[in-house]
This record gives structure tokens, sequence and C-alpha cells, in this order.
């Protein structure tokens, strides 16, 4: 007899039985390692979507937020026009020119107001897509003059 299975003082079935428990117990750890990494998995497929979510609102909220900053730049600059026409010449060259100021000035905060941040990039993008070189030459005039502006 060989000495796989052979044990000095130990029953052969025994030893058989004790052979067979220890499969059993290797296949039922594995069956378990099986479970823990598709419990593992399910758990990170939850995190993801939990942080996508959560990704999501916070894209939302900052939206939102800033979409009330933009309406409330909107008043001040309602404001400002208002007090550049109180505070302009009553008569003259210069009443009309201050009026038409004014009233620009008014027109672009009642319409910051009213389109809020995300209209506003919408309508960029609208005129950019329908002059995209001017838009490309206005960028590099901009970029230019804030260079220059930095520089010296």
């Amino acid at each position: 007899m060989s000495s796989s299975t052979t044990r000095p003082g130990i029953d052969n079935n025994d030893w058989a039985q004790a052979t067979e428990k220890a499969k059993e117990a290797a296949a039922s750890v594995g069956e378990m390692a099986g479970f823990a990494a598709s419990a593992v998995g399910a758990m990170a497929s939850h995190v993801a979507s939990d942080a996508s979510v959560i990704a999501s609102q916070a894209v939302r909220d900052v939206s939102k937020k800033a979409d009330q900053l933009a309406a409330n730049a909107g008043v001040g600059i309602q404001g400002i026009g208002d007090m550049i026409g109180k505070n302009s010449p009553q008569s003259g060259v210069f009443k009309g020119a201050s009026d038409a100021v004014a009233g620009v000035v008014r027109e672009g905060g009642e319409y910051l107001q009213e389109a809020k941040l995300t209209g506003l990039t919408e309508d960029v993008s609208h005129v950019i897509r329908r002059n995209p070189i001017s838009s490309v030459v206005i960028a590099l005039g901009v970029g230019w003059f804030i260079g220059r502006s930095l520089k010296g």
C-alpha cells in the first residue's frame, strides 16, 4: 500500500471521511469566496451608481446657484442703468448719449436676469456656431488684450 492511503494509527475509513470533509470544506470556501466577490461587485456597482447620482445632483445645484447669481447680477446691472439715467445731463448732446447708454445697460441687466447663465451660454453658443470666423477673431483679440493688460 502506498503512503497516501495508509496512515499509521488511523483507520482508512476515518482518513477517507476526513479527506472528503476537507474537499467539501474547500468547495464551500470557494463558493463563499464567489458569493463574497459577487457581493463586493454589487456593492461597487451600487457605490458607483450613488456617486453618479450625487455628481449629477451637484452639477444641478451648481448650475442653479450660477443661474441665481446671474439673475442677481442682472438686477444690479439694471440698477446701474437706472443710476446712469438719473445722473445724466438734463439737456444737450450728452443727454441723448447718456440716455442711450442707460437704456442699453438696463436692457443688458434685464436680459441677464431673465436668461440667467444657462440662457446666456446657449445664446453665445448659437452665435459662435453661426459666425465661427468672427468668433475666433474676437477671441484672439480678447486674448491679446488680456495678455497685454497682464504683461504691463
